[in-house]
């Protein structure tokens, strides 16, 4: 694997992580919005708009679920992060939109099929059984195929770079035994077949009377296997580094209370956090 810097991997886990983890647990599934800017179109008064969607958390990076029915081989448990996955299909616009909104301004399709990105995102939860709202504002990274490729491209070392600044080490005697591809793979392997198959899906947003290619692309279809060619070269894992954490809790409305959870590489002893009580 790359190196990863070391600079955040002596860090403890953030404060809000354990009890994020507790009500996500009880969300079924755990879904959340997630927010991206696009460019405006011509003539509007600003140069983007927002756009949103629901998404699946499906862990922490590093943090593979268990899951008794993926038989991918799984990475030693190296490290831990605090920054939450999802899962999209690289023809979504989402892809686009945090590859065009990353430093690298990404303006063809051509340059978003790969690892890279970094665009702002903002994702937010309703643990409607704890009462609380949880808001993650950060940046987003995409993990493709090339990310263990012969040669890396500049997205990949962005990634890793970026990536590996939060991810920390637990067990440096196996840091070398550890794989980008192998914790990509086992993600894939994690989702059902029916997810799997949506990944072979025709081509998302466009019009039903254009041609595409009906041979491997079609509705519902469903796929087993972790190495179906269609459906991995279509598969993104996505990676969010969270900059700033809101938990709202509503559960008693005359003991409400925000707290704001800022990412602060100063404040080593509480995780690199820094934390603020406001009114909800």
């Amino acid at each position: 694997m790359s190196t990863t810097a070391p600079t955040a991997s002596v860090l403890p886990q953030a404060p809000w992580k354990l009890l994020f983890n507790q009500h996500l647990s009880k969300m079924s599934p755990p879904q959340f919005v997630l927010s991206t800017i696009a460019a405006a179109p011509p003539g509007s008064p600003t140069p983007y708009v927002p756009r949103a969607r629901y998404c699946i958390f499906r862990g922490f990076w590093t943090e593979l679920p268990e899951n008794d029915h993926n038989y991918a081989e799984k990475n030693p448990k190296v490290f831990a992060s605090d920054c939450p996955t999802f899962t999209t299909d690289v023809r979504m616009e989402k892809v686009g939109q945090i590859f065009g909104s990353s430093a690298g301004h990404a303006e063809s399709s051509e340059q978003t099929q790969g690892s890279g990105g970094g665009g702002p995102v903002e994702a937010v939860w309703w643990a409607e059984e704890a009462g609380t709202q949880w808001r993650i504002k950060g940046r987003a990274y995409i993990v493709a195929d090339d990310i263990e490729g012969k040669e890396e491209s500049s997205g990949v070392r962005t990634v890793k770079s970026e990536v590996g600044k939060r991810m920390r080490i637990v067990d440096e005697a196996k840091e070398k035994d550890w794989s980008w591809t192998r914790e990509l793979t086992g993600t894939f392997g994690n989702q059902s077949p029916g997810i799997k198959g949506s990944f072979r899906a025709p081509p998302p947003g466009k019009p039903v009377d254009q041609p595409y290619d009906n041979k491997n692309l079609k509705l519902g279809a469903k796929a087993d296997g972790l190495e179906d060619s269609v459906a991995r070269k279509n598969f993104r894992l996505v990676i969010i580094l969270p900059d700033s954490v809101e938990q709202t809790d509503l559960s008693d409305p005359e003991k409400g209370r925000r707290y704001r959870y800022t990412f602060d590489e100063s404040t080593r002893a509480n995780g690199g956090w820094r934390t603020e009580e406001l009114w909800p």
